[in-house]
């Protein structure tokens, strides 16, 4: 017997009886496993269940695979066999890094091997919170499985906004206890130890700073925004640092995350220092450009699904905790250099900086400015002719002042290219003969891109 309770205009309550054996055998099937569902979810909530349990019940009752993910797809739990991701990347829903494509499938659904792919919104107190993906294979996802899926998503809401309570707390102890690391306020071994073993981290290896920013928007946006895209951002270097391995420390400082990745063989500790700005440089490049890479690449994604650019800047290796304030000072220092010379999105190591290192030290931008003019004259000037101008400067420092060479790598007839040489000479001095001169305007083209 089935009785429904619901109330008429005048707020009377009105029983309506029906008998299970007078309902069509879709219908008798389909409640059947709305109910079975129900049970199966409140034993999960009252358990204190977690998301990996509501993903396999709700694929055992409705015969779906199902994933939770966060808002830009970086799966969080699933029940989804082997068959179902292939379908999944067979029609472009999964990216390279892994992640689900939330944005392609919608709520409305996306046809896939005879089926359906379809999310739908995890919610509480009008915040998103995750998505729910769905993958029947053998047909469409009936009213009523979607029914079902939604009362799955409320409790998992529930659950979520539980272990997000917690999250906040521990990641606010832990942002604590390793700032005060970074910054030096704790020089207790017996205490750091401790809280290092609570936390289960692991800071008995050798290991790199890794500082990562939010790159600014380009319009402005409400301080609202900011945080749940920071939010989001923290939670994807932690879900990242997760996958590469155990006791890697990652927390959120508000405006940056931090986190510690351990450098060791296979994971490109190399000693070289070449020039490069990336984070996949070649075999001779700086220590930890391999996990850094990866870490990055995974986070940065396709960069679909809301995700935002991030620049990101990367210390000497370390090998105890005693170096990490210096190696913190690095990370800064690198990830800030790098944007100035290079713009956002970009990955910069300590190692690299070079000359612009000591650059970056001079507390007065109004005297770098003044050397940059004496230095270059005319070519300060921000206008085409003289970036132009610029840029065939730089290439005849880079190859000794060798016009044939020059003119080579900028494609100009060698005539060209020495009357180039002699216009330079003529607003800036000898410099084919001074070295001095030479290095003057090096020096003020470098510091040209940091105070750009």
């Amino acid at each position: 017997m089935l009785t429904c309770a619901t109330f008429g205009r005048e707020g009377r309550q009105l029983l309506l009886t029906h008998d299970r054996d007078e309902l069509e055998p879709p219908a008798r099937a389909a409640l059947a496993r709305v109910d079975a569902l129900h049970t199966g979810l409140t034993q999960i909530a009252l358990e204190g269940g977690d998301l990996d349990g509501i993903a396999a019940e709700v694929g055992r009752v409705l015969g779906v695979g199902v994933a939770f993910t966060s808002t830009d797809g970086r799966e969080r739990a699933s029940a989804l066999p082997a068959d179902v991701r292939r379908v999944l990347a067979e029609h472009d829903l999964v990216d390279p890094t892994g992640r689900l494509r939330v944005e392609r499938m919608g709520s409305g659904g996306v046809a896939v091997a005879g089926g359906e792919a379809r999310t739908l919104r995890v919610a509480a107190g009008g915040q998103n919170l995750a998505r729910l993906v769905c993958v029947r294979q053998d047909g469409r996802l009936t009213p009523d499985d979607v029914h079902a899926l939604e009362r799955a998503a409320a409790v998992a809401a529930l659950l979520i906004t539980r272990q997000e309570a917690v999250t906040a707390v521990e990641t606010k102890y832990q942002g604590d206890f390793l700032r005060d690391l970074l910054l030096r306020r704790t020089a207790d071994e017996a205490y750091v130890t401790e809280h290092a073993d609570l936390f289960g981290w692991d800071l008995r290896r050798p290991m790199v700073v890794v500082s990562a920013e939010l790159d600014p928007p380009d319009e402005p946006v409400s301080g609202e925004q900011r945080r749940t895209w920071q939010k989001r951002f923290s939670a994807a270097w932690r879900q990242v640092c997760t996958g590469l391995g155990d006791g890697i420390p990652t927390v959120d400082f508000s405006s940056e995350v931090v986190t510690l990745l351990p450098v060791g063989s296979g994971s490109g500790s190399g000693s070289g220092r070449g020039r490069g700005g990336g984070a996949g440089d070649g075999a001779d490049g700086p220590a930890g450009r391999d996990v850094v890479a990866r870490a990055v690449t995974a986070v940065a994604g396709d960069k679909g699904g809301g995700r935002r650019p991030f620049s990101a800047g990367v210390s000497r290796p370390v090998a105890d905790v005693d170096a990490l304030p210096a190696a913190y000072g690095q990370a800064r220092r690198a990830v800030e250099v790098g944007r100035r010379i290079g713009g956002g999105g970009r990955t910069t190591f300590f190692d690299q900086l070079g000359l612009h290192r000591l650059i970056a030290l001079i507390p007065d931008p109004a005297e770098l400015t003044s050397f940059v003019r004496d230095a270059l004259g005319p070519l300060a000037e921000p206008t085409a002719e003289a970036a132009e101008l610029r840029e065939t400067l730089q290439v005849l420092l880079d190859t000794n002042f060798n016009v044939a060479e020059a003119a080579r790598v900028q494609f100009f007839h060698y005539n060209t290219m020495r009357y180039r040489v002699s216009k330079l000479e003529r607003l800036l001095g000898p410099l084919s003969t001074d070295p001095n001169l030479r290095l003057d305007v090096a020096v003020a083209l470098q510091a040209l891109k940091i105070s750009h």
